[in-house]
């Protein structure tokens, strides 16, 4: 059996650690958004806990860009990975952190081949659903002109945002708040048609094992009466000669066939 090469068995011994990693991140993250009279102690523990997984992908990137065997070929394919690791360095911000993480995480997910499309599209809607109310939450809760004060209205407004609804009874008013808008609306785009896509292709297959099921009923239907009508020559031909040779006025009959008188 051919062994694997060292970044393949690299990345299957990661994934769960670097996933459970991430959702550490995800409640560190979330602790002191949800609890808004986190003390500073507890803040920074979680910021320390973000900035450790965020560590950990970075070492896990340059394992990996080490390992690989055409190191440009992965620096090239890989863009989205280097960005969420250098992006953090430059401009350490809570929320480039999360979607540094994110994209690592999706990147991570979409490698292992058990993992159905399915599954990473729900995932993928849940975690922009939390997460972008999460962020939205931590930006307006302190605006002046915010209205997005609770837990509750940044669900509901990720949700409505994502599915393009927009109500208009939560809205940010930050510039912050606002990107955030745009990456929801964006992003749930995406992934209805994601999912409208793959519905569509469900059907194209669906209709296209029905041809081709007809089509091999039609070739058998076919080729059984091409025998049948060989089998018609061959009886023919075979009986010509006992009908040349005989002379009697009435028709012959089969061998084997009594005429009645």
């Amino acid at each position: 059996m051919k062994e694997q090469p060292a970044q393949a068995r690299w990345e299957q011994a990661t994934q769960r650690p670097l996933l459970a990693l991430a959702v550490a991140f995800a409640v560190a993250y979330a602790l002191p958004i949800v609890d808004g009279s986190a003390g500073h102690v507890l803040t920074a523990v979680c910021t320390a806990a973000e900035w450790v997984v965020w560590g950990s992908f970075a070492v896990d990137y340059l394992v990996r860009l080490a390992l690989a065997p055409r190191r440009r070929e992965f620096v090239r394919t890989h863009w989205t990975d280097l960005c969420a690791v250098v992006l953090p360095l430059l401009q350490p911000l809570r929320l480039l952190r999360l979607v540094a993480t994110l994209t690592l995480v999706g990147r991570r997910a979409r490698m292992a081949s058990q993992i159905r499309l399915t599954t990473y599209v729900v995932g993928a809607v849940i975690g922009l659903l939390m997460f972008g109310s999460l962020a939205v939450l931590s930006v307006e809760r302190d605006s002046p002109n915010g209205n997005i004060r609770t837990l509750g209205d940044a669900l509901w407004w990720s949700f409505t945002t994502m599915t393009t609804v927009g109500y208009g009874d939560h809205a940010p008013t930050t510039g912050l708040g606002r990107m955030i808008a745009v990456g929801l609306m964006l992003s749930g785009i995406a992934l209805l048609g994601v999912v409208t896509a793959n519905i569509a292709t469900w059907f194209i297959a669906r209709f296209e094992k029905d041809d081709v099921e007809e089509r091999r009923q039609t070739e058998a239907i076919a080729l059984l009466t091409e025998e049948v009508r060989a089998l018609r020559s061959e009886v023919t031909a075979l009986r010509s000669p006992a009908l040349a040779g005989c002379r009697c006025a009435h028709p012959c009959r089969p061998s084997g066939t009594a005429a009645r008188s």
